[in-house]
């Protein structure tokens, strides 16, 4: 009863689009115009990645810490390497340009060399007063040597801030408002005011400057984002068309295939504008993408017309045989590749979601596009000429499948150990893969912002903010000595960990505070006594500038203390240990019932967000092979048949694992796409082949060989050219500048080769080889979904002679 509705249902579609073409284009039209206006509506981001649900723990902490404390990531930093540097000239330069900075709307606050200044004490009054370093501008090599000797040898407040006292690196620290961090007012202040005046500055003194930051890094990795989208559109639509006029020899198929996929990727940003979603750097791939998977449907499509009008001519009646035997099975393969990223909607990744959907509508939406559009257009066409149906000749193809043909029957032992072989091997380097939570991995290794990080890295250990967050649970039970002795421990631990930087906090200010009663002696430079803490802290309460200084420690309440620290960019696995050392320190040095201490900051939530997504991507992938279960489970009504088709589209997902230990590729966020990706698009080969097996049973009387042998050599030669469009294509964004994306290109690709080699040599291996387990008449001649018709089943005269009179 399905068959026939499947039949009749296909038979009404090949109508109404082969008598409705001009009615037709016109509403493609009129979507593509309402898709486009809602372009405006596109983004860029300007936040990172939050790979964490909303209401996730790590996340309440997070966004606890910036209730209290406010945006964490608003720091710029600009350096200079460079012994010149302490002349009078440049140093006046360079004092110059952080002044200039403070003038802009932008920016909350400057911290340079010119804006140390000096703790000191007023006996007089009982109080602490601040006194720059410098006054006024310099004017002579005595006033810098003065300032070196005070500033690298008598305050070590300010040591590792703003200078390295070993290397006598330099920076600025531009600390932009809290309110334009997140906004696109931060591109323009890095891209219209920040960059020209540090060029300017190098232009004229010779200074090679440094410039990072978390602001910074943001920009121009997004920027490198916006730039790429361009490059793997150009990219994709250059090899897939190059690969498809190679197979076709045809500029006419060519360029109706360009003007498919082209539509398909104006449709994919009208979505993104339509559900009001940012461009990141996942959505950024959707385009591309569905150019790679729009051509393989165009070649399906028009290698069927041109195999009907070679077998008997008629136009009209192989524009409708397309429709009906190729529309059925394009869908079904479109519904599983589409699934298999919708899968990631179900995940509690709001950049998950976003990615899943537009890309899985996108998906629908190229295969709408195909159906419509290159039926309607071959109507208005002339017939094919002899060279352009010569492909379907090509020897070098039938000797592939002559080869394919020849391992099935008589290397199949051959065929199952390297499978069992290869499982093996990587199986093994599925146990070396690392995870990785790296902020910076994936971005460009040439960028001069990388290299930059790794400058600040090297100079002052790291520029990844790491918070520890102070909860006295009770009013001004921060400066309590008791806490503060207890911070001191902990950043002891801190201090003795090479991949954090020096921790910035009340502690430090405290014992500068210290140093200051005693005149500014730096042996001094430490926490004060119980008897000294009472004196010291008479002077700090008549001090007004020491509570300037407070405010960025402690919170109003004197309640909330935050110890900073910046962290280099590090592996998973180190960061963990970290954390669970700082944790074993925190538990031993502050009582629960006393203090509720947290771990945050930028780059743990990331690496938190990478463990998170670990899980996701098993959730998604397990998903993903339930749903094309059941699609199997509903088309063939056999649990034999399921696991038959599983096993070629599994095998290639473990080869990429095990390719990804072996090659030291970690999983993270860009990379754990890979296997839903692949696994989606793959099984499309499966059930071509499967389907058509189908139909060979029936048509040679359930004889098992005869009919593998003939599927293999019917969908063989199809499934070589989108495989190998689909490995070119997906390649394209191996010119990535960044990692993550070239990872993801390079593995979808290998991985969709095995996938193509694992379907047509080891899938009819296993049908051969269980044919007396599987080969269930009453299974296999009546299934739910008939994905290609009978011969007999198409064609209607009525369709033919109907729509002979319209074209």
């Amino acid at each position: 009863m399905f068959k026939l509705f499947t039949k009749g249902f296909w038979d009404v579609i090949a109508r109404l689009i082969l008598r409705n073409k001009i009615g037709i284009l016109a509403s493609i039209i009129i979507v593509t115009i309402l898709f486009s206006s809602q372009w405006k509506n596109m983004r860029f981001t300007y936040t990172e990645a939050n790979l964490l649900p909303d209401d996730h723990d790590v996340n309440q902490v997070y966004n606890n810490f910036l209730d209290i404390f406010g945006e964490e990531g608003n720091l710029i930093v600009f350096g200079v390497k460079d012994s010149t540097l302490f002349t009078v000239e440049k140093l006046n330069a360079w004092n110059k340009l952080s002044e200039t900075f403070k003038t802009f709307n932008e920016v909350e606050t400057v911290v340079s060399i010119k804006d140390l200044q000096k703790l000191v004490k007023d006996t007089d009054n009982e109080r602490f007063l601040l006194e720059p370093f410098i006054k006024d501008s310099i004017t002579s090599m005595s006033q810098i040597d003065t300032l070196e000797q005070e500033l690298f040898k008598q305050y070590p407040f300010y040591d590792n801030f703003l200078y390295n006292k070993e290397t006598k690196t330099v920076r600025t620290a531009v600390y932009l408002k809290k309110d334009i961090v997140n906004t696109a007012a931060r591109k323009d202040f890095v891209f219209d005011l920040l960059v020209p005046e540090i060029d300017a500055f190098e232009a004229k003194t010779g200074i090679d400057v440094r410039v990072s930051g978390m602001p910074y890094i943001r920009t121009l990795n997004a920027q490198n984002i916006v730039d790429e989208i361009g490059e793997f559109i150009a990219a994709a639509l250059f090899v897939t068309s190059l690969i498809f006029f190679l197979f076709f020899r045809s500029f006419r198929a060519t360029l109706i295939s360009l003007v498919v996929v082209c539509l398909g990727v104006m449709w994919t940003f009208g979505i993104i504008g339509f559900l009001n979603y940012e461009i990141t750097v996942l959505t950024a791939l959707i385009p591309p993408l569905i150019i790679v998977i729009g051509i393989p449907n165009c070649i399906f499509l028009i290698n069927k017309y041109q195999q009907e009008v070679k077998l008997h001519g008629n136009k009209v009646k192989s524009l409708q045989r397309v429709i009906t035997k190729i529309g059925n099975a394009t869908l079904m393969t479109n519904v599983t590749t589409a699934s298999g990223f919708a899968t990631f909607i179900l995940t509690e990744s709001q950049l998950l979601k976003e990615f899943g959907l537009v890309a899985s509508l996108s998906i629908l939406a190229i295969f709408i596009l195909c159906l419509l559009i290159i039926p309607i257009i071959y109507t208005f066409l002339p017939y094919p000429k002899d060279r352009h149906l010569e492909h379907l000749n090509k020897r070098w193809i039938g000797g592939f499948v002559d080869w394919m043909e020849r391992m099935v029957k008589q290397r199949r032992i051959t065929i199952y150990i390297s499978a069992l072989l290869l499982l093996i091997a990587s199986m093994i380097g599925i146990n070396q893969i690392k995870i990785s939570g790296s902020l910076i991995e994936d971005m460009s290794k040439e960028a001069q912002f990388f290299k930059d990080i790794r400058f600040f890295e090297s100079e002052f250990n790291g520029i990844m903010p790491m918070e520890i967050l102070v909860d006295t649970k009770r009013k001004k039970g921060v400066m309590k000595l008791s806490t503060l002795k207890r911070m001191n421990e902990l950043e002891d631990l801190i201090n003795e960990i090479p991949e954090l930087s020096k921790p910035i906090s009340v502690v430090s200010l405290v014992k500068y505070s210290k140093q200051a009663y005693y005149n500014g002696n730096p042996k001094y430079y430490q926490l004060p006594t119980s008897q000294e803490n009472s004196f010291i802290m008479s002077y700090a309460k008549n001090s007004s500038a020491e509570s300037n200084l407070l405010e960025n420690f402690v919170d109003s309440t004197g309640q909330y203390a935050r110890i900073t620290t910046f962290m280099k960019d590090i592996g998973t696995d180190k960061m963990e240990r970290i954390e669970e050392d700082l944790q074993a320190k925190i538990n031993k040095l502050f009582p629960k019932e006393q203090y509720d201490i947290t771990i945050t900051g930028k780059a743990l939530v990331f690496q938190k967000g990478t463990k998170y997504l670990i899980k996701n991507l098993v959730i998604s992938l397990s998903l993903a092979i339930l749903l094309i279960s059941i699609f199997m489970a509903y088309m063939f009504r056999s649990f034999r048949m399921i696991v038959v088709s599983l096993i070629p589209n599994l095998l290639p997902l473990v080869i990429t694992a095990g390719l990804m230990g072996y090659l030291g590729v970690p999983i993270k966020p860009s990379t754990i796409l890979v296997f839903s990706i692949a696994f989606g698009i793959s099984v499309d080969d499966t059930i071509h082949f499967l389907a058509k097996y189908r139909q060979e049973l029936q048509s040679n009387h359930w004889k098992i060989r005869k009919s593998v042998y003939g599927a293999l050599r019917e969908t063989g030669v199809s499934m070589f050219y989108t495989s190998i469009v689909l490995f070119f294509g997906f390649s394209v964004f191996t010119i990535s500048s960044f990692g993550g994306t070239v990872a993801l290109g390079a593995l979808v690709s290998a991985t969709l080769l095995f996938a193509m080699l694992s379907n047509l040599l080891l899938l009819p291996s296993l049908l051969l080889s269980l044919e007396r387990n599987i080969a269930n008449k009453e299974v296999l001649k009546e299934p739910a979904i008939n994905i290609i018709p009978d011969e007999n089943d198409s064609d209607t005269n009525e369709i033919n002679s109907s729509t002979e009179k319209n074209t």
